[in-house]
């Protein structure tokens, strides 16, 4: 079979007339942290020879840190930075102690929101699941495929084992970064699942001269703070001081594969996030246009709800995952030029 790998415009038998080794353009590299709050801790860079480039944090759920897409960075990162799980304490609100921000932080897997209590147990802010390490099993070039996978446990004694298999792909050449997640219930029990995939955009990509396009059926304000703002949520405004953080719900349900998006027509630069409505059926939008904290999270979600895990179980749309069953959640970033045109 003819492969179709293109990388700065040569075909791949081209492009190896051309080059010492293939890893001159596209690689995997690995790295340990030696210095800071993040000493000790893993981090895998995904380089595609497309532009794209990608941290990858397996001490963190194998979550993202930054990306770039031809030298321009897409992610916010927070005051706090990409720091070694150890420091991570997982208890109320102490997971803003630990967020690094990054361009996706997973939030689950038994809960995501505020911290609640559901049935004398405590479930902190976001969940634990960004915060363990995963067992890496893969990070190789594969044909003309970049492939980076492992498996992340959330168990406790008398409680949850919930095993999640992660795997990032994107092919040599490319600008699109794939992501397949499969969450399989290994306890003895049916147990409640909240996941939220937590996507964090910054500057300079966010910029009051890009434009935010996201196509749901109906969009809710979590508080007052978003009602206020209601009529300019998908607005994007340059930084204000003491700005108070604005969340929405997006509703996605039988979208298909739903698609936002974010287009910077002065950077020539759009990205797109793409994810299956089947099991991702809402995304909450995190508009937070504060000074230093300038960021938009899109946040496609398992369960539309604000209420955290007590607030699902009550309102009775907590999902379970039944004993020995799995479900796969599917998601894409999509960089590539603007669809408004340069200026």
């Amino acid at each position: 079979m003819t492969s179709s790998m293109n990388v700065f415009g040569r075909s791949r038998g081209e492009a190896e007339r051309r080059v010492g080794a293939l890893h001159q353009v596209a690689r995997i590299d690995r790295f340990v942290e030696d210095d800071g709050p993040a000493r000790g801790a893993r981090r895998v860079r995904m380089i595609t020879g497309g532009g794209l480039e990608v941290d990858i944090h397996p001490d963190r759920a194998l979550d993202l840190g930054q990306v770039t897409y031809r030298g321009v960075p897409l992610a916010w990162i927070s005051p706090v930075g990409m720091t070694s799980p150890a420091l991570t304490e997982s208890r109320g609100n102490e997971w803003l102690r630990s967020f690094g921000g990054g361009l996706l932080a997973t939030c689950g897997l038994d809960t995501f929101g505020p911290p609640t209590v559901s049935d004398g147990v405590d479930y902190p802010q976001h969940g634990r699941v960004g915060v363990t390490p995963a067992t890496l099993t893969r990070a190789e070039v594969v044909g003309d495929e970049l492939i980076v996978s492992g498996t992340v446990r959330q168990t406790t004694v008398f409680g949850e084992n919930l095993l999640l298999h992660r795997t990032w792909s994107a092919d040599i050449g490319g600008s699109t970064l794939r992501l397949t997640d499969v969450v399989r219930n290994d306890g003895l029990a049916d147990t409640g699942h909240m996941v939220l995939y937590h996507v964090n955009v910054g500057w300079p990509l966010l910029d009051e001269s890009a434009t935010l396009n996201v196509g749901s059926r109906e969009v809710t304000p979590r508080d007052e703070d978003a009602r206020a703002g209601a009529g300019r949520w998908h607005q994007i405004e340059p930084p204000h001081e003491g700005y108070r953080e604005q969340v929405f719900g997006h509703d996605f349900r039988d979208h298909g594969m739903a698609t936002v998006s974010i287009d910077n027509p002065t950077l020539d630069l759009r990205l797109e996030l793409a994810f299956d409505s089947a099991t991702l059926p809402a995304m909450h939008q995190w508009k937070m246009s504060g000074e230093g904290h300038y960021v938009m999270g899109l946040e496609p979600v398992n369960v539309n709800t604000f209420g955290g895990r007590a607030g699902a179980a009550a309102a009775g749309v907590l999902p379970t995952l039944r004993r020995g069953r799995d479900v796969t959640y599917s998601l894409e970033l999509r960089l590539g030029a603007s669809q408004q045109g340069g200026v």
